[in-house]
Order: C-alpha cells, then structure tokens, then sequence
C-alpha cells in the first residue's frame, strides 16, 4: 500500500518536521512493515509562466512549432534559473493562448528519467526551458498537449513554484500489509494505525460526507448457493449524481495522488471512484444510469452465462460467481470488475453508484477463478468494514459535485449489514499470562477501546465488541496481540527460556542428526526437495514389485501432475540431480532425509469431528483421534551419487561412482546409527538386476541400494550408471542404541592369512563371509572379501571367492598352526552349508 504524506497529513497530524522514514518508523511499531518510499522525481526550477506571444513558424518537415516569449519571474525580478524575467521558448504544442498561465520547466531542472533540461538551439531559436505536459511531469500517459492552468480552475502569480500546485512536492510511503490487516488497504486506515504509534489525532473521513438518504431504486441480494453458509453479500448502496460533466479533466492534486498511490488515472469519473477506494478502504463501482435496464441484482451465475469484462474479455461465468445483474442480465463480476457494457464513459450524464459489501471467500474464488486480480478484489479478500458503503457513496456523489458538476438525486437504496459483531470475553490475567508481562485493566481497555472496540467489565474479565472493520479479531488471542501491539512490543521483556531439566533431543533425534552428519562428513551434500510426485512415480519407487503404492492424494496440489505425498525420497533426489547436471554439475554426491507418508492399504484417512480452534490445548481424545487420522510417516534418508567419485588428475584416472558408493554410505549410516545393517542380494523394479542390494536391520527389511535401471536413467536424462541407496530410518534406529563400547589396543602380534574358497555362483558372498566369521569363532579379528573370480580353471557354475583373515589373541601371540586351526574351522562351516571347497 502507498500512502502520499500530504494525503494521509489531512486525516492525522504528522509530527513536526516529519519526513518519509520517521513515518515508516512510526508505522513499523505498530506492525506495518516499511516497503519503499516514491516520488515524481523532479527537482530544480518549475514555475509558473505567462505567454506573453507566440509566433508560428513552418518548418521544412511539414511540422509547425511555436516560437514563444513567455514571462517567468515577475517585472524587475531574476528568474529561478538565474536569467531573465522572460525567456524564449520553443513550443510544439497548440492548445494554449496568449494569457495563458503554463508550467515552465527552466533550464537546471531535471524531470523523470534524467531528463535535464538546458538552453538548446532548435528550429533556428535558442529555447530557454520547456512548456511542459502532463506527461512530462509524470502526471500520466496523455499528452494532449502542455498544461494549461486555467483549464483546471488555478491561477498563481508568475514565478510561483509549480509543483505545489499540482500535488508533484509530495511523498509517498510503501508499506507491506498482512492479509490479516485489510483495512491499511486505505489511507483511512494508516490513519489510524499512525495515530495509535504516535497518539496523533485521527480524524476520520468516513465521518465526513454526510451519507444522505435515498430511496426508489430497485436493489435486492438473492444468493440461493451460498459458499460454506455464508451469503455473497450482506450490503449494498447504491446513489444517483445526474448531470454530471464527464469530459472534465481530473485536476492534477487528484493525479498525483493516484499516481504515487500506483494507480494511473483514466478519466474524472472513473479516478473518483479509485481514490474513495484508496482514501477509505471501499471499493467503489460506477456505471452509467442510462445503460442500466431496470434494478440490480446480486445473484449468481447463470449456467452457461457469458460477461464482458471492462478489459474487453468475455468470460464464461461459473455457478459459483456471485454477479451484479440487471433486466438484461450479468452487467459485472461483484466486487471484481464491472462489465462493459454499463462502462462510465465521455458521454456519460447520470452515474448510479455503488457501494457493497461481499463475501471474502467468494470474491477470491471468482478472483482466481478468472485470472482477474484487481484493487478491488485485493480489498474484499482481506475484508472491508461492511459498515463503510454508506458513507463511501456519499463521499463519491460530493466530489461528483465539485468535481464534475453534478447534482446528488434522491434516486438510490441501502441495504445494511445491521448485524453486529459478537462480543468477545477476555479473561481476567489472560493477556498478562499470554504475553509475559503484567497489564492492567485499565490499560487493556484503553487499548482496546483505541483501536475502536467496545468494551465492557464483565465478571470473569472484559466484553469486548470489535469495530467493524476489524473482521480478523476473533478470539482473546486476537485481543491480547492488538493490546500488546498498540502499548507497545518494547514493554515485553527480553529473556531467554530456560529449558527445564533433563529434557533435550531424543535417541532418536541425535541418532539422526549423526546420520546427516557423518554423510555431510564423508563428502555428500544435503538438499531439500518437494514430497510431492505423480502416483507412476509412487507405484515405481514405493514398492519392489510392479503393484499400486497406496497414497496420499493433496486436495489442493500445487501441481496437478503430482498431486500425491512421496512415498520414497529417491524421486526427489533424481529430480535434483537433473536440474544440477543440466547447469554442468556432473559430479554429485547428494543425500535427503525427510519423511515419506506410507499409508496402510484400506486405512480410513483424515479427522472427521470439528478441529480444535487452537486458543486451548485439545483433550486427549481429540488428540487421539487427530493422530489416528495420520498415515504412518517413517523418516528415510536416501543418497545419489552420479559421475566420479574420484576425478581424473596427474598420475590418477577418474574413478566413476557405481554400487560399491552406494553399500559404502548404507555402512556409514549404520555406523552412525549404532547398528549392523547385513547386505544381501536383492532386487528392486528400478534398480538394476544383479546390482541391487536388500538391507536388513535383524530380520526387518530397512531399504535397498544399487544402480537404477539404465533405461529409466535415460528416460530421467541422467548417465547410465546412477548409484542410491534408501533406507528407512525408522526402522534402523528402533535396535540401535547410542551406547558407544570402546575397543581395547591390544598388544600382541596379529596372524593374517588368505583363504579361498570354491561356491556355486548364486551363493551370496556376504552368506559365505558370515559362515567363515562364525566357524572361525573369537580368535578371527577381520575378515574382508578380497577377489571374486569367475573363469578358467573353475568348474562350470562356480566362482572362487578370496578373503583375508586377521587373527589375533588378547593375552598372547598366536601360532600359525592356531591360526590355521581356526581359519580351516570356517571354511568347513562354510562348506557344510553352501558346499564351499578350499581352491588350491
């Protein structure tokens, strides 16, 4: 919202010397964020001039121009430029005559876009200055020619500084409104909020036009499809100003004031209704009497019903769209745009105008429903003081008066929101227990009755009645922000919480921080991604096998192509990696953790009482039920790694990423977890066959790692070999333990050997290492695979598997007999169990 100083200065009193970041202060302490701050970007001389003479002269291009002696200081004085009383000047407009006062830029003024302006030699003539227009000085588009004083009723004498007189000396302050705070959509409304920060008076000009009675127009609401109970509108006023001059130009204070407000003017008629719109907070409509067959009507739409909108568009109306309708049928879209054809135009003479109050809910549907945002849709989504259309009528048809020579009909009607807002309770030491800090009752309805309340001592605490214009006060909570707001924030004492004893992260809390830590450590990085995916993508990532991954289906999804919650975090992580290598990044190493929503086949979903408003905590049932309407929601960690794990270099080739990465940080989470997750051969329908491993935390199915299929790595414009791994976390971490056993130096000499061993080729090798590791018992220290060979000099469907044994005694040196003792004690349980045979 942007606020002209010198519009807001007429219904609050500035403090002395204020200037645009005093404001700004003074609005922040009351919650309205500070923006940015606008002017016309105009500096140096500009007066007032008199043409004295001009003469016209023909150029060789077929252009005419003005050759003009025109007066800018008075008899006797120096000009504000320095030179003299009357300058020549170059003019090529034609719409002004001798006599005429006109706006004269002199040379050392600059005008917006750093246009200087200098004495110039042009056409044969050294011009001193420039007759500017409007357009010139940033009051608009038009350029109808220079601006004529007298046309807009001013009259000043020579050498007076212009922009006063046409409002270009002015301000404007930028402030961001919440969506909570409706009414600083208005000057009225930073009125007050500058009153209450610094106890200025704040006359308020929805108090000043007298709201006169008016009857004999046919109005009526008939809302037969209310949203969600509440009808599209509860007020409306409508009044008739007759013979008004729609051709006069809008004076240039009311231009500029439009312009720093961001809005550009259009005509007379049409700029009065914007700047009631921005002077009090209620948007106005405007149509032409003549055009309007028979009363209104406020209903909604037709099937198949069409409008045409004031842009010029015609639009297929939804059943839902509340519109404003007369004899012939839809004449606008309430309280978004009105429609073409009842457009106030030049030759407009009556204007009906209109003043409503409407359904929030319903406008932002219709709003978003067309595409068709407008000022006054931004004003009725956040609330409007349904109360306000009376007055705001009334303060149109008075400057239709004065400003376009109208005269105020007894032709209108009124419908009024007569009912009132419902009283709040305010319990006695709420606020002071809300807060942190004592108020009194004293100081509470002072407060409250500031910002416009009514309020009443009641047993138990205060009665409190919000103003009409306040519809986001709903609760005490709302009461107690508005009374610490409007105190002051700096009453609230700064002190750190004191986190009560014994208390702090949990197991499971610090198990996983040491997961993301350890594969931040280990050279992966951490992203974030959406959880949101297509119910493909679920079915492929969510299940082993082809089968359909029960989901969770968002009933305002952001895109209608993923309206599903993930049930695994890999998707996020390919689609991360294709953004990265799209923009060159060809090396990655990234890892998610986060939660995934896995819902039980047939579960009933979702929370089907009334939910808890928030202002006390909800009992247990309540929070029993809530919880039961909550899918399972495991926490996963998933890793990718793509490109080379080692980059090419002197003396080194590149070293390209592949399954081993992924098994090697499925060991660093389990290491970090605080348990042993066993790899076996597995198979996933994305990963690839024979590079897919299944991990198990006991006996329970954690995740799987491998390579994905190269077919879906195309598909995804990934390189063919793409390492992950998934495992859910949940799971792990529910037999680990944060106890860490240190492990004793011991100081006798290890014996180290190699064994192989002859398998048939589907007999995993990790099955084999465990049976070693077992027939080996205590005194086998390590045990690695070393070689996997499959080939000459093996019987046909056999591989030789080659491992290296680590032995070594606590209290004493072990033998090499002992040590082959113990290695031959494995490799016979390993061959009881998979026929394995020692390879000569």
């Amino acid at each position: 919202m942007r606020v002209p100083l010198n519009w807001l200065a007429e219904y609050v009193d500035l403090e002395p010397g204020a200037t645009p970041e005093s404001v700004q202060e003074a609005l922040v302490k009351v919650g309205l964020e500070e923006e940015d701050v606008h002017t016309f970007d105009l500096t140096g001389p500009i007066v007032v001039g008199e043409v004295l003479e001009f003469t016209p002269e023909e150029q060789s291009n077929g252009k005419t121009i003005n050759w003009c002696r025109v007066r800018v200081a008075a008899d006797g004085e120096i000009a504000a430029d320095g030179g003299d009383a009357i300058h020549g000047i170059v003019c090529g407009a034609h719409n002004f005559r001798v006599g005429d006062k006109v706006v004269v830029t002199l040379p050392g003024a600059v005008l917006p876009g750093n246009f200087v302006i200098a004495p110039r030699k042009t056409y044969g003539h050294v011009s001193e200055g420039m007759m500017a227009s409007a357009r010139e000085l940033g009051l608009g588009d038009e350029h109808d020619g220079i601006i004529v004083l007298s046309k807009y009723g001013i009259d000043a004498p020579v050498g007076t500084p212009a922009l006063p007189l046409l409002g270009l000396d002015d301000t404007a302050v930028e402030i961001n409104v919440t969506p909570d705070r409706g009414y600083a959509f208005s000057v009225r409304g930073v009125a007050r909020e500058y009153s209450h920060a610094t106890g200025a008076a704040f006359r308020d000009p929805a108090l000043a036009p007298a709201a006169l009675e008016a009857t004999g127009f046919s109005v009526e609401i008939r809302d037969d499809a209310p949203i969600r109970g509440v009808v599209g509108a509860d007020a409306f006023t409508t009044r008739v100003v007759r013979g008004v001059d729609a051709t006069r130009p809008t004076p240039p204070w009311l231009v500029a004031r439009l312009s720093l407000a961001g809005v550009r003017s259009i005509s007379l008629l049409v700029d009065i209704t914007n700047y009631v719109m921005f002077e009090l907070g209620q948007p106005i409509h405007g149509y032409d009497l003549d055009k309007v067959a028979g009363g209104l009507v406020v209903r909604r739409a037709e099937k198949g019903e069409t409008l045409v909108t004031l842009d010029g568009t015609e639009r297929k109306l939804h059943a839902e769209d509340l519109v404003i309708a007369d004899d012939s049928g839809a004449i606008g879209l309430a309280g978004v745009m009105g429609g073409a054809s009842t457009e106030i135009s030049d030759t407009t003479t009556d204007v009906l105008i209109e003043a409503a109050h409407f359904s929030p809910v319903s406008i932002a549907r219709t709003a978003r429903r067309h595409k068709l945002p407008s000022e006054a849709s931004k004003r009725f989504e956040r609330g409007v003081d349904p109360r306000l259309g009376r007055a705001a009528a009334a303060r149109v048809a008075e400057l239709l008066v004065e400003l376009a020579g109208g005269t105020i009909d007894s032709l209108g009607q009124t419908i009024a929101a007569d009912e009132a807002p419902e009283a709040i309770l305010l319990p006695a030491g709420y606020v002071s227990g809300l807060i942190g800090t004592e108020y009194t009752v004293a100081e509470e309805t002072s407060a409250l009755e500031e910002i416009g309340a009514e309020v009443t001592v009641v047993e138990g605490g205060l009665s409190v009645v919000r103003p009409t214009w306040r519809s986001d006060i709903t609760d005490p909570c709302d009461l107690a922000e508005e009374i610490a707001r409007i105190i002051g924030y700096d009453r609230i004492p700064s002190r750190l919480p004191v986190a009560p004893p014994g208390r702090g992260l949990t197991r499971t809390q610090r198990a996983r921080r040491r997961v993301a830590q350890t594969l931040a450590a280990a050279g992966s990085t951490e992203v974030q991604s959406y959880p949101f995916v297509s119910a493909e993508t679920n079915n492929l990532f969510g299940s082993a096998t082809p089968a359909e991954v029960p989901a969770i289906k968002l009933a305002n999804a952001l895109d209608a192509r993923e309206p599903f919650l993930r049930t695994s975090v890999l998707p996020g992580l390919i689609g991360v990696a294709k953004r990265n290598l799209a923009r060159g990044l060809v090396d990655l190493s990234i890892y998610e953790t986060g939660l995934v929503f896995r819902p039980e086949a047939g579960a009933s979903l979702g929370y089907a009482g009334e939910l808890p408003n928030g202002t006390v905590r909800p009992s247990e049932a309540e929070l029993a039920a809530l919880k039961a309407g909550i899918p399972p929601q495991p926490h996963h960690v998933g890793v990718l790694i793509v490109g080379n794990v080692t980059p090419k270099q002197p003396g080194q080739e590149a070293v390209p990423s592949g399954l081993a990465d992924a098994l090697d940080a499925v060991r660093q989470v389990a290491l970090a977890a605080g348990v042993e997750i066993r790899i076996e051969q597995g198979s996933h329908q994305i990963l690839h066959p024979g590079r897919t491993a299944a991990l198990y935390a006991g006996e329970t199915l954690v995740g799987y790692a491998g390579e994905l299929l190269p077919s879906f790595a195309a598909e995804s414009d990934l390189p063919r070999t793409v390492a992950v791994a998934e495992i859910n976390l949940d799971a792990v971490l529910a037999g680990g333990t944060d106890i860490v056993e240190a492990q004793s130096i011991f100081t006798f000499m290890a014996a180290t050997q190699d064994l192989s061993l002859t398998v048939p080729v589907e007999v995993p090798a990790a099955e084999v290492q465990a049976a070693v590791l077992e027939g080996a018992g205590e005194l086998l220290e390590h045990i690695r695979l070393v070689d996997d060979y499959r080939g000459q000099g093996l019987a046909e469907g056999h591989k030789s598997l080659s491992f290296a044994l680590r032995f070594r005694a606590a209290d004493r040196t072990l033998t090499a007999a002992e040590a082959s003792e113990a290695k031959l004690a494995g490799a016979a349980l390993a061959g009881e169990r998979f026929g394995a045979a020692i390879r000569d």
